[in-house]
């Protein structure tokens, strides 16, 4: 993993103190996808500053992961720190993942907002963090016979989108998250009112959208081996919040229609299914985009960006989308 997989090291890199908050970071024990999902987490300007409401008395442990991760994005900030990072990987080297071992963005992303609430002494800051990135939705089962419906809330940290065989588009895949499906024969919903098995309709509604919406692109499939499916995947890189009317619940907080959610952050996994490489594009300031592969960084462009979207190599596995207000 690395160098090896890396499709742009024939373009000249730029050393990343070159840029204002935007710095490489050293690949240690194969870490590309943690280094990537930090990158992410460093252009997400307010997950620092709910860190920095927190004062952690002298004796928090260095395996503390909310601690470490808040030294690490201020680190990042500083271009003379010779490793920003490391202390970061070491404590979640303690307590979740293993080195030299190739793990999936999407659930070191999990992992690291699960552990930073669990290991947060301050409860109010480990709510702010939660609410930063909570989806809140509920599942709604319409039994086919009595048409009681059993409701269901829940609430997530990225939207799981499945993309299909073909070209796919950002809406097309929120679509098909919200689509309501039939449940029939073996899958039969066990009625609480009628006491029994019935047909019955599963849908999921969308309650609340959070200020920072993070967007998991599954493009990985188990049918009794792991395969990767190389579809192009178009959005846009500004849309409005109407793009989500069809999946909102009759209990959903109103979404403003003056908002829309801005795209500032891309992890991108190249390679097939079971190995290859991390890397990220970023654009912290809402102005310029950044192209972060391990310790180089260089600057980049929305066409770049847009490159990703299909193709032998680069393909996206999770976005970050920022809420601003349409003008």
């Amino acid at each position: 993993m690395g160098s090896n997989y890396s499709k742009m090291t024939s373009r000249q890199y730029y050393r990343s103190a070159s840029f204002d908050y935007v710095r490489g970071l050293l690949n240690y024990s194969l870490s590309c996808c943690v280094n990537a999902v930090l990158q992410s987490f460093s252009a997400t300007t307010e997950l620092l500053d709910i860190l920095n409401k927190w004062h952690p008395s002298d004796g928090t442990d260095e395996r503390n992961v909310p601690w470490q991760l808040r030294n690490a994005l201020e680190f990042m900030r500083d271009k003379s720190h010779p490793a920003p990072h490391e202390d970061f990987l070491k404590c979640l080297y303690h307590q979740a993942i293993r080195p030299f071992t190739q793990h999936d963005a999407d659930e070191i992303f999990h992992l690291i907002l699960n552990l930073s609430q669990e290991q947060m002494s301050d409860a109010a800051v480990a709510q702010e963090i939660r609410s930063l990135y909570e989806i809140k939705v509920e599942t709604q089962v319409v039994c086919s016979k009595c048409k009681f419906i059993h409701r269901a809330p829940s609430s997530l940290f990225s939207l799981p989108l499945a993309i299909c065989e073909g070209e796919n588009t950002l809406e097309g895949c929120i679509n098909s998250f919200f689509q309501l499906q039939k449940l029939r024969d073996s899958e039969k919903f066990n009625c609480e009112r009628c006491d029994e098995k019935q047909p019955s309709t599963h849908e999921v509604k969308l309650v609340s959208l959070p200020p920072i919406l993070c967007v998991h692109l599954k493009r990985f499939r188990n049918n009794g081996f792991t395969r990767k499916l190389f579809n192009k995947v178009t959005f846009p890189e500004t849309f409005s919040n109407d793009i989500f009317a069809a999946g909102q619940s009759e209990n959903a907080d109103g979404l403003k229609a003056d908002e829309c959610y801005s795209l500032y952050a891309v992890v991108v996994h190249i390679g097939p299914a079971m190995f290859g490489h991390y890397t990220a594009f970023i654009r912290p300031n809402q102005d310029r985009w950044y192209y972060a592969d391990d310790s180089c960084v260089q600057p980049s462009t929305w066409a770049k960006v847009q490159g990703t979207y299909g193709g032998a190599y680069r393909f996206i596995v999770c976005l970050r989308i920022k809420r601003e207000t349409l003008k």
